[in-house]
């Protein structure tokens, strides 16, 4: 098993090779304007760092989101392009299972990433690896945190309504990776790399212009 994972879900572009055992390589730009411009270079970091070429690849795996439309379109677009052309499945995983994973815990708590518009994205979990609730996107006040940590930069960013904020900020590829690789081995499906869209994207499409009368 060689697993190619990375998401643009949030403003950290992130990629890591995992052998089906451990993370061999792993890469993070934090830049929440440049997900077209540094995922590329990212993906042929960690293939160069692990030492394995593109073509021995099984997996391509990509975060789902939820999160801005423009930068989560990036990662997806380029897993399927990938997979395309390796010949292997393109597989999706929510973004905030991934930083579940990563924060360790299991005990019941939260997970919160930035939404803008003064949301944020969050899900409940029993446990690193069992989702309860969400993804759902509501104002920092709305979200039921009830004496649960919270997991991500949603909280760093609304400290006073969902607490202080607990480790990691942002989903590293290397959770990704692991949770991918850990899934397959056991034979659990998997998503496709299609994304997570909890409302309509920012850009919208201009009117027709006003007509103008004499």
């Amino acid at each position: 098993m060689l697993v190619l994972a990375f998401d643009t879900a949030t403003p950290a572009v992130t990629a890591a090779v995992h052998d089906g055992e451990r993370v061999l390589a792993e890469s993070t730009t934090i830049d929440a304007r440049r997900h077209g411009e540094l995922l590329a270079p990212a993906v042929e970091r960690v293939l160069a760092e692990a030492g394995v070429p593109l073509r021995e690849v099984t997996a391509v795996v990509a975060g789902r989101g939820p999160g801005p439309y423009t930068g989560l379109r990036v990662g997806l677009m380029t897993a399927q392009a990938l997979a395309a052309t390796l010949g292997v499945p393109a597989h999706g995983i929510c973004t905030l299972d991934a930083l579940a994973y990563g924060s360790g815990l299991d005990e019941p708590f939260l997970v919160a990433t930035d939404a803008r518009r003064k949301e944020v994205f969050w899900a409940r979990y029993a446990d690193r690896r069992t989702r309860l609730d969400g993804p759902s996107v509501d104002k920092p006040a709305e979200v039921p945190v009830e004496g649960l940590p919270v997991v991500g930069a949603g909280a760093g960013l609304y400290p006073g309504a969902l607490g202080p904020a607990r480790e990691p900020a942002y989903p590293h590829a290397g959770f990704l990776a692991a949770l991918a690789a850990e899934r397959i081995a056991a034979s659990v499906p998997l998503d496709e790399a299609r994304p997570i869209y909890l409302r309509r994207p920012d850009a919208a499409v201009p009117g027709a212009p006003k007509r103008v009368t004499a």
